[in-house]
């Protein structure tokens, strides 16, 4: 049953690269998509810009950053989108966290770096006392935003921690109950797609600059 509501959720999110099985033994991704799945990254254009990191470049400078905040392996997504010129590919943070990239084909640079933050479902026989399941989601928020700081933090470094989670909090609260809302700063494009209970995606991009920008 939880396997068939984390499905469904993989076809509601936008920006989702990737769902996972609802299992208790932390599961890997899966290797294969349905034919109806959407477009790895639809909101990016074929001539966007890519970080100058690969996903394994990209996980050494987390980890080396942020040693108390676990990133895991990233392993490639089969799709059936043969002809995108992106890969995908995605990390189990913990039971209701996942990160998820768009890489670039032939350069393997990442080109998005997303997190999906999947709500609590309550169990089948409703236990839970409401109080008790708003501590844990307030928690499992808590979670999210220590690594949005942190993914922020790696690509403006000027930005102190401190600002960094105000940031994160600042563009949660912009894009809640949003399907799609954007914010750029000078090289960077933040997203957040909020699906209320189908759950919420963060993204960084890098963009590229206009004369007029300069």
């Amino acid at each position: 049953m939880k396997s068939i509501i984390f499905s469904t959720l993989f076809l509601a999110l936008m920006l989702g690269s990737v769902s996972f099985a609802a299992q208790d033994n932390n599961p890997s991704p899966p290797t294969e998509s349905s034919t109806n799945e959407p477009a790895i990254a639809p909101y990016l254009r074929e001539d966007a810009p890519s970080f100058s990191l690969t996903i394994a470049q990209f996980r050494e400078k987390f980890s080396t950053t942020n040693p108390t905040l676990p990133l895991g392996e990233y392993k490639t997504i089969k799709t059936l989108e043969v002809k995108s010129p992106l890969l995908r590919a995605a990390s189990r943070i913990n039971s209701t966290l996942y990160s998820s990239v768009a890489i670039d084909k032939s350069q393997r640079t990442i080109k998005s770096i997303q997190l999906t933050y999947l709500p609590l479902i309550p169990s089948e026989d409703k236990t839970e006392k409401p109080e008790d399941m708003a501590k844990v989601e307030k928690a499992n928020k808590a979670v999210l935003i220590n690594y949005m700081s942190a993914f922020i933090n790696l690509f403006e470094p000027t930005l102190s921690a401190e600002k960094c989670h105000k940031k994160s909090i600042e563009l949660l609260e912009k894009g809640k109950g949003t399907p799609f809302h954007q914010q750029t700063e000078g090289t960077l494009r933040f997203v957040i797609a909020d699906h209320r209970e189908k759950g919420i995606t963060f993204a960084i991009e890098p963009i590229k600059l206009s004369l007029s920008d300069k």
